[in-house]
């Protein structure tokens, strides 16, 4: 399991550690189209798991476990509890947005909303 972004390293360092994380949890493993899907959706609107549920058509198991991991890998935040908790993209994900982008092209994932994928 990946580690925290380590607050303690300089700017270099945590863009690196979130560019390798970003690489790992959309291009180099099963499920990163969802999870990149999610990252998409929800910074355009901040949502719950429900309404990521109906605008990406996937299931909300498949959605919450995509979320749990996004948010311990820091690439996303939350505000709420439970079934209302609304999701955001974290500040250190918004401010390298151009290294995520970059990754959805090397890879050739585009916008596909109709729910196909991991």
């Amino acid at each position: 399991m990946s580690k925290p972004i380590p607050w303690g390293c300089g700017v270099s360092s945590r863009n690196r550690y979130l560019k390798h994380v970003l690489q790992w949890l959309i291009a180099g493993s099963r499920g990163g189209e969802n999870r990149a899907r999610i990252i998409v959706a929800v910074r355009t609107e901040p949502m719950n798991a429900n309404q990521l549920c109906d605008v990406l058509g996937v299931d909300y198991r498949t959605i919450r476990h995509h979320l749990d991991i996004l948010e311990k890998n820091g690439l996303v935040t939350s505000l709420g509890k439970r079934y209302g908790k609304m999701y955001f993209v974290s500040a250190e994900l918004d401010e390298s947005y151009g290294d995520f982008e970059e990754i959805l092209k090397r890879i050739g994932t585009t916008d596909n909303s109709d729910g196909v994928g991991n």
